[in-house]
């Protein structure tokens, strides 16, 4: 700790976490543990057909093996900190560590915002424009849409995690969630953030609607082509195409949403961590399950994934 006038500048925080040691809590703990399990397994065999089965080497499943790699390293950067604080006790997290956890956060959580939208607009060129799709969406495009995405999300992490972190914290050390989410960090400073945290809603506002408004425009547009689509296995073909990933944006967009777009004085403590737990845990263990199940060729791929593994060799 540090001394700044009459204050005391605390050096560190406490995580108090998504859960007591209640039978109930272990329980849900477990469930956790097993969605993470399943989150790490999914998005890691998705990304490795993608790499290694060349009918999967097209720009849509290239934007998806990257959503995968966000998925993942998502769900890595929040349960397994989690987890050890609720198995160890404690929840100590210095003023580091809690720095390089909201970057880390944001930069995903940005990364997957403007993602979705290119992979909406990827879906909208396929069905708009198929005999010009691979000289619209040619590999140089594909990477700095990618790149794009990490800019993005880089950026707003950068500026989020160095201005929380400028403020000074000299009252309660105990942040009321299961990581260092800014707006629960910012509740402890010692210092008028009222400013700070106006411009943050304000960032997560356009970080969200920009993304989604071309997300929307793109799969209005593709309804309206689907609808004049004079062959009904052209129809059925596009809305299998755009449902899986209609569900994944439906589930990111509508939990941040919920945490981002309400104003401050709306949120508690408990809806706050239940929401985050779904778009941080949740949502990264359905994706590949969603794409697996309503993707042909992804269950093609995995099927032939499984009669090449030697483990499924009968004697």
């Amino acid at each position: 700790m540090a001394w700044v006038g009459n204050q005391t500048l605390i050096s560190h925080f406490i995580l108090l976490g998504l859960f007591t040691h209640s039978q109930l809590h272990i329980f849900l703990f477990s469930i956790i543990l097993a969605m993470f399990l399943v989150a790490l397994s999914g998005n890691g065999l998705m990304i490795l057909l993608i790499n290694t089965d060349s009918r999967l080497h097209s720009p849509m499943y290239f934007f998806l093996s990257w959503l995968s790699l966000m998925d993942l390293m998502l769900i890595s950067t929040i349960v397994p900190r989690m987890a050890a604080d609720f198995l160890l006790g404690g929840g100590y997290i210095s003023f580091t560590g809690c720095g390089l956890q909201i970057l880390f956060f944001l930069t995903l959580l940005g990364d997957e915002c403007f993602l979705l939208a290119f992979m909406a607009y990827d879906r909208y060129v396929a069905i708009s424009n198929p005999l010009r799709y691979s000289i619209i969406m040619k590999p140089c495009v594909c990477w700095l849409m990618v790149t794009g995405s990490w800019l993005f999300g880089l950026v707003d992490g950068i500026i989020q995690a160095v201005f929380t972190l400028r403020f000074p914290y000299c009252s309660s050390q105990e942040i009321d969630h299961f990581f260092c989410k800014v707006p629960a960090v910012v509740k402890l400073a010692c210092a008028d953030t009222s400013l700070y945290e106006t411009m943050i809603y304000m960032c997560c506002v356009l970080m969200l609607l920009l993304p989604f408004s071309v997300i929307s425009a793109s799969y209005l547009r593709i309804l309206v082509i689907v609808v004049r689509m004079r062959s009904a296995d052209g129809r059925q073909k596009a809305f299998t195409t755009c449902s899986s990933h209609m569900m994944v944006v439906s589930l990111f967009y509508g939990a941040a949403m919920i945490t981002y777009m309400r104003p401050q004085a709306y949120h508690s403590s408990k809806q706050d961590k239940v929401v985050s737990a779904f778009y941080t845990m949740i949502t990264p263990m359905l994706n590949p399950v969603i794409y697996s199940l309503r993707n042909k060729e992804v269950a093609a791929a995995l099927r032939n994934f499984l009669g090449k593994c030697p483990c499924a060799w009968k004697c």
